[in-house]
């Protein structure tokens, strides 16, 4: 039996509606820019016929369940929400087809990927990478899974609010690059996992949130997604 240094971090799990069992997470894909209206209010655009669809990541352990009280991340003064299905893998695949692509997905989740905008922005304008940006302590939220093998979701309202406001509201339908071929295409990338979860992108009206805001989300058919935030913990 190993031993170590100090007591490694327990496995990300989430819990699985109906189930006792807990999910092992393993990674945490991004879609970036995947519904062409959210695009359009961060100043781009994005042509599919040219365009490959892209990809980012956070560390497992930025998972959080939903419901959680978080503090407001340290280093920035525009932290954003941002709505997204989760597409949770429980099968293998590598250079899989479109075709095939449903064959690994397990189930799904509600999830928001909690972005610093004002590092984000400033690291787009340098040419410089996402990683502090995006890969935020505490800064994945995801509600529990849901199962449903096999079963590729092509349309649902997504919508999140605010204190009760709602602030973004579309449908799945809109995004650029569907499930089957995000799934198709991350699998040129990666040998993909049981355990892998998939945020495919939020619509338009992501914004800023500050401590003591309440957010609310959900996927229509799939699940809610909530989160509380506290103040920055120094």
């Amino acid at each position: 039996m190993s031993r170590y240094l100090f007591t490694p971090p327990p496995t990300p799990s989430l819990p699985i509606r109906g189930l006792d069992e807990r999910f092992p997470v393993y990674r945490l894909f991004f879609v970036g820019r995947n519904y062409q209206a959210h695009a359009a209010e961060m100043g781009l655009s994005v042509d599919k016929s040219v365009d490959p669809a892209f990809y980012f990541t956070k560390s497992p352990h930025a998972l959080v369940q939903s419901g959680s009280l978080v503090p407001y991340p340290l280093r920035t003064e525009n932290y954003h929400h941002e709505m997204e299905l989760v597409v949770v893998l429980g099968q293998s695949g590598s250079h899989v087809s479109e075709a095939q692509a449903g064959d690994l997905i397990y189930g799904y989740a509600a999830g928001l990927d909690m972005t610093r905008r004002d590092l984000q922005q400033a690291a787009r304008q340098q040419g410089r990478p996402w990683d502090v940006s995006k890969d935020v302590e505490q800064g994945a939220v995801c509600s529990d899974i849901v199962p449903m093998p096999g079963v590729v979701l092509e349309r649902g309202a997504i919508e999140l609010a605010v204190n009760g406001v709602t602030r973004q509201s579309s449908d799945l339908k809109h995004m650029i690059w569907n499930i089957r071929e995000i799934i198709a295409d991350l699998s040129t990338y990666y040998h993909l996992q049981p355990g892998d979860l998939i945020y495919t992108g939020t619509p338009e009206g992501v914004g800023p949130v500050v401590p003591g805001d309440v957010l609310h989300g959900r996927v229509e058919g799939v699940a809610e997604v909530s989160l509380t935030l506290g103040p920055t913990q120094r």
